[in-house]
């Protein structure tokens, strides 16, 4: 397919600045792919599509406070860096992004934090924004982590609000997330409430969880026509051998197995056997899925609304089916729902 195929028009104001008031109460548009209907109800309405039995995989990443503000030696030039993953501990080796990028040199120093807190010295260039740090600090690794997440902040996007705020605290993170290591949260995870959760317990609904820690590849934008020439970039994933076993046990057992959010689809389609099971995985996955492709672990999908071409969109468009989910983002944008990390849900069954 093309990427002007996933082109649409998306009023600013449908981009969601600010969470629901309630997780569960964020308004979803649930899609019937086998009648082609479209419903509008609150997200703790999924408990009613889903039986006993069925299975709920969730991202367990979590969101470090990635954002740094510094600047750069001698010229005092303000410099954001964007920590995107850690690439060895014992030499403090960052790789990160910079803006501008074109005032950041290899040999330059920048400071951080009241009294230069922490410095860190540029030793690479990696691509036109991206960098390779070496921070330059002698104390024990845990403490110099934690001066360097004590020094960032939560890296809402900038298209949501220039500066992440107190409500993000709380709200930029799912209520499960244990892993740290992501630069981007799972937004279809956001919306579960611990009353949701112990309605599914109730219901006989299971669940379990993945890691992927979303990395770059949130940040580059797909920039050929032809989609199956587009790269992603890595992004470290994790399946436990207890997950594999729940998945490969509920579709055994023919009940259905929900991704919830497009960063888990992409898990659960990561390592599949030729029976179509999954196995235990520890590495890394550049996975990209876009139409045509055939699922072989997900029976339904969550997801939010996400922007025009975007990779979550084709994500989304290859499960759903192109015309069909073209068709519902058009509805969406005439009944006002709210888009992209904060804002509504999509539920496919």
């Amino acid at each position: 397919m093309k990427l002007s195929q996933f082109n649409f028009t998306l009023p600013h104001n449908l981009i969601a600045k600010y969470p629901s008031n309630q997780r569960d109460e964020a308004r979803m548009m649930v899609l019937h792919k086998d009648t082609g209907e479209i419903e509008h109800k609150i997200f703790k309405d999924i408990i009613d599509y889903c039986r006993e039995k069925d299975l709920f995989v969730f991202n367990d990443t979590k969101v470090f406070p990635a954002r740094l503000n510094g600047n750069k030696e001698k010229t005092g030039a303000e410099i954001e860096v964007f920590l995107l993953r850690e690439l060895n501990k014992d030499q403090r080796l960052w790789d990160v992004l910079v803006d501008p990028a074109r005032k950041i040199r290899i040999g330059n120093k920048l400071y951080f934090g009241e009294n230069d807190a922490l410095v860190a010295e540029v030793i690479d260039n990696t691509t036109s924004r991206g960098r390779t740090l070496r921070f330059l600090y002698d104390g024990p690794y845990e403490e110099f982590r934690q001066t360097l997440y004590n020094l960032g902040e939560l890296p809402i996007p900038k298209w949501i609000r220039p500066k992440a705020e107190e409500i993000d605290n709380e709200r930029f993170q799912t209520i499960y997330a244990k892993n740290e290591g992501a630069v981007a949260t799972p937004a279809a995870g956001l919306h579960f409430s611990k009353i949701l959760f112990k309605k599914m317990e109730i219901k006989g609904v299971e669940s379990t969880f993945l890691t992927l820690h979303m990395g770059n590849a949130h940040f580059h934008t797909v920039d050929v026509e032809d989609l199956s020439k587009h790269k992603m970039d890595s992004e470290r994933l994790i399946i436990s051998e207890e997950t594999a076993e729940a998945v490969n046990e509920a579709k055994h057992n023919g009940h259905k197995v929900f991704s919830i959010g497009i960063t888990t689809l992409r898990a659960l389609e990561t390592y599949v056997t030729t029976t179509k099971e999954i196995r235990p995985f520890d590495g890394w996955t550049n996975r990209f899925i876009f139409p045509p492709y055939q699922f072989s672990i997900p029976d339904a999908l969550v997801s939010n609304f996400h922007l025009p071409l975007s990779t979550m969109l084709m994500n989304v468009a290859a499960f759903g089916g192109y015309d069909y989910v073209m068709k519902a983002y058009k509805v969406a944008v005439e009944e006002g729902y709210q888009f992209g990390t904060y804002g509504d849900a999509m539920l496919i069954i």
